[in-house]
């Protein structure tokens, strides 16, 4: 009789730890992806400022600026460089730079 309830609080032990590591992976494995969405979006939004600055420079100078710091004197941009390396080719003053954000 001993044993029977002393097997059952046991079995009940280890069911309980079970649940627990499955629920802190699931929560590990979620937090995980939610971080990387999060950063694929800050990315994104950093490309489409410069490119936003650049049309607008564009627009009202006739060429696309020759770098990045021209974007950042005289249209206000301010880049997350802590975390993102900013790659900003220009290649003519009629066509849009070629613009890659890269977490670091």
């Amino acid at each position: 009789m001993y044993h029977d309830s002393y097997r059952k609080t046991l079995l009940k032990i280890i069911a309980a730890l079970c649940v627990c590591v499955l629920a802190f992976s699931a929560y590990s494995s979620f937090r995980s992806r939610s971080e990387k969405d999060l950063s694929e979006e800050s990315a994104e939004a950093i490309k489409e400022a410069i490119e936003h600055a650049a049309l607008q420079c564009y627009v009202i100078e006739g060429a696309y600026p020759v770098n990045l710091e021209y974007l950042k004197e005289n249209y206000g941009l301010t880049i997350n460089e802590k975390n993102y390396y900013v790659v900003y080719n220009a290649f003519a003053e009629n066509q849009l730079p070629d613009i890659r954000i890269v977490r670091k």
